[in-house]
């Protein structure tokens, strides 16, 4: 006899337990059962690139349902040339965006059914294309790295979020000679910033170089403001450092390697903002590296339990699952397709509980249902449409 009860029995069974509990336990039980009260509708914005011809005319917006795990069909938000990487302001309705060789701010008008953005300015990165943005915690300031120029940028940000200023440009070869690492020849013959972000206290700022095999550390100061060269975290050699994720905790960083498809795993020192190497763990198996022609690492996430990690392959157009154990080393739970292909990108939203990835080459966007216990992924059937997505961001 099956152990699972029908529809009917288990709504007749909440009803009876919910007359016994009385009315304040049923509020009770219902917050921590996750109940429609504490649904909400996200919005869900894409930053799109236009490789070989793709058909993407900007930045696009959708809306998602945390209770039904429903994500809308996307429409056009603004025009904008090549809007890759997105940000929002910790506290303002403002949403920076990378555009080509520089940033732009856009106010977003909430009041809108389907959220429109509108542009608030844009200031030049001073070392060609950004790869990735980021403001720093208290919305001061504005960082982008530059992987061509192989640079951070910092910029002064106005009181009502736009851009108001560069303040300047740091090149990563004026910090060590040779900047390269050499390793895997003409990917790290130079310095290539792929990411920039702060420490949880707001004390320092981070860019991971792919050319350098290392992170490099920055003094931020967000009232000056100004960035000072601070150190250097040391990645494998031929890694190639792409994005890095601090834990919840603040006492680790999971440094995504690019090239080699692996994560590695450093101790933070919050108080000297030094970081510590450990354990590196492979994304894939060699052998199933060795049956794509092309293979690398893109995103790398930390779910808000802190429990898992999360990093997308591209030619194997897969997520892998890592869990976290107590001494915060990983161990790799499984390899998940996106149902997509080349996933540049993908978000967790903020409860933990859905996972969003980008497939750029397949114009698509994927959602897929979180397991809490295990950090498994299972694909919710539902795709929608996006031109060449390379980013998801998720805001209220």
């Amino acid at each position: 006899m099956s152990s699972e009860l029908s529809g009917n029995q288990q709504t007749r069974r909440r009803a009876n337990f919910g007359m016994k509990l009385g009315p304040m336990a049923m509020v009770v039980l219902s917050v921590l059962q996750g109940s429609p009260a504490m649904a909400e509708t996200l919005n869900v914005w894409f930053g799109t690139t236009t490789p070989r011809g793709g058909v993407s005319e900007g930045i696009y917006h959708a809306t998602f349902d945390t209770k039904s795990g429903k994500l809308s069909p996307a429409t056009l938000a603004v025009k904008a040339q090549q809007p890759g990487f997105l940000a929002m302001h910790p506290s303002k309705p403002v949403l920076y965006a990378s555009s080509g060789s520089g940033v732009t701010a856009y106010r977003v008008q909430a009041e809108s059914k389907d959220a429109k953005l509108v542009e608030m300015g844009s200031v030049e990165s001073g070392d060609g294309g950004v790869a990735h943005l980021a403001t720093d915690r208290t919305g001061s300031v504005l960082l982008s790295a530059q992987y061509g120029g192989g640079s951070t940028t910092l910029y002064e940000l106005a009181e009502d979020g736009s851009v108001a200023r560069r303040v300047e440009v740091h090149e990563h070869d004026d910090l060590l000679s040779p900047a390269g690492s050499g390793v895997a020849g003409n990917r790290q013959n130079a310095p290539h910033a792929h990411w920039v972000g702060t420490s949880p206290d707001n004390r320092f700022a981070f860019t991971p170089d792919l050319g350098m095999d290392k992170v490099v550390i920055w003094k931020l100061d967000p009232n000056s403001p100004s960035l000072t060269h601070h150190g250097f975290g040391e990645g494998i050699p031929g890694g190639g450092p792409r994005h890095m994720k601090f834990s919840p905790d603040g006492k680790r960083i999971y440094l995504l390697n690019e090239l080699t498809l692996s994560v590695t795993v450093f101790d933070y020192d919050a108080e000297t903002g030094t970081m510590t190497a450990g354990q590196t763990i492979p994304a894939l198996s060699e052998e199933t590296k060795a049956k794509e022609r092309f293979k690398s690492s893109s995103e790398i996430r930390v779910h808000p339990s802190g429990k898992f990690v999360y990093s997308a392959n591209r030619g194997h157009d897969s997520i892998s699952v890592f869990r976290v154990d107590e001494a915060g080393q990983l161990e790799l739970v499984e390899v998940e397709a996106i149902r997509g292909g080349w996933p540049r990108n993908f978000n967790l939203d903020p409860s933990g509980r859905w996972l969003i990835a980008a497939g750029r080459d397949s114009h698509t966007a994927t959602v897929f249902e979180v397991d809490g216990d295990t950090g498994e992924l299972t694909f919710t059937r539902q795709t929608q449409q996006v031109p060449t997505p390379i980013c998801v961001l998720f805001s209220k």
